[in-house]
């Protein structure tokens, strides 16, 4: 049996000025994306994080000095507006870097203060039923953004790639998520580990060119 990976992800908030869900929710799938399109040196970490079959993530918090000392150990930040997050090659579940492992996950709590600009496809439209933390949401959004860009093909990534990996992270009306989960695109089914019951879906990736790409719910 291949032993299971997580992609850590550590999103800064600091108590003053905390970034906005939104911001946070996107900077978290453009950080996977980055790896998705080009894992570097890590591909070794990355694929065989990729081989399990699972995706699985893991999003932490930190500030001051938390920070500092995550952005020491290898990665990438991505800084979108007000949210910087950085994302870690895949560990094994039991084998995080001390710097992390310390790191707090629950209580990742944010919102947004303002309307967040006009969304743009690739849109990533959240369950509206669903009520899950900013880093359950985060996690999430990265998997259906991971979901979506297996789903595109060499071209779609190349114009997705010169757009610099952008996404929007919307919430979606509820017939309208019910009906983007039937029209065959990418959609994130959670396994249960934590907050929301297995199997829920909580994400749904939207693109022109998504459509009918994957067996239709």
């Amino acid at each position: 049996m291949n032993e299971l990976f997580v992609l850590p992800l550590v999103v800064r908030i600091e108590r003053i000025a905390p970034p906005e869900r939104t911001d946070a929710l996107e900077a978290a799938a453009m950080a996977v994306l980055s790896l998705l399109d080009d894992p570097g040196e890590w591909a070794a970490e990355f694929h065989a994080w990729q081989s399990t079959g699972k995706i699985r993530k893991v999003v932490r918090r930190a500030r001051g000095a938390e920070w500092r000392r995550a952005i020491a150990l290898p990665g990438r930040t991505v800084e979108h507006r007000t949210a910087e997050v950085r994302v870690h090659p895949p560990v094994p579940l039991d084998g995080w870097p001390k710097d992390l492992a310390r790191l707090q996950v629950g209580g990742t709590e944010l919102a947004d203060t303002a309307d967040p600009p006009p969304a743009e496809p690739p849109i990533l439209w959240a369950n509206p039923d669903l009520d899950m933390s900013a880093g359950k949401a985060m996690a999430q959004s990265g998997h259906a953004a991971q979901l979506a860009w297996w789903a595109s093909d060499a071209d779609e990534r190349a114009a997705w790639r010169d757009n610099g990996l952008a996404v929007s992270v919307r919430t979606a009306a509820a017939d309208d998520f019910r009906a983007k989960v039937a029209a065959g695109l990418p959609v994130v089914r959670d396994a249960g580990f934590t907050e929301i019951e297995p199997g829920s879906c909580t994400f749904v990736a939207d693109a022109p060119w998504l459509y009918g790409r994957v067996a239709r719910s």
